[in-house]
């Protein structure tokens, strides 16, 4: 069981490319805890092109409900998640890095109980370039909170 879940972490640590100019790397996903009913997925997109594009939605069938959260913090010091209503900018020749305590995705109503080494297939849809799946391994060992 663990040379699969390594199997599928070096998988996902094998950037994804997407027609026309974005690569997905450093995919991952986590949950609270065991029997957690949601959870967060964390990447990073690499736009290799000289134009713009925005990543506008996820969905997934690992979840009933997947969004891109945006993450910030008021003047009191508290951390605020919000819906990424227009969503989040891939600059053109840049990146753009969804993390531990700044933007990434949210997984709401998980449809199964999630273990260590699962993988959870997600589908980004960009403005420009359209969707690209990727798969999100569930708490890799080699993960850091970032």
């Amino acid at each position: 069981m663990r040379l699969i879940a390594f199997a599928a972490v070096l998988l996902c640590a094998t950037p994804v490319f997407a027609d026309p100019g974005l690569m997905v790397s450093d995919a991952y996903a986590v949950t609270a805890s065991p029997g957690a009913k949601s959870g967060a997925g964390y990447f990073t997109v690499t736009n290799t092109t000289d134009t713009d594009d925005r990543l506008l939605s996820v969905t997934t069938p690992a979840a009933a409900v997947a969004k891109v959260h945006t993450t910030s913090v008021d003047a009191n010091g508290v951390m605020l998640m919000r819906d990424a209503e227009d969503g989040l900018p891939v600059p053109a020749g840049g990146s753009l890095t969804l993390s531990r305590g700044g933007d990434h995705l949210m997984l709401m109503g998980l449809t199964a109980e999630l273990k260590d080494g699962d993988v959870l297939p997600v589908t980004l849809t960009f403005e420009k370039a359209g969707q690209i799946t990727v798969d999100l391994p569930l708490n890799p060992v080699d993960q850091p909170a970032q």
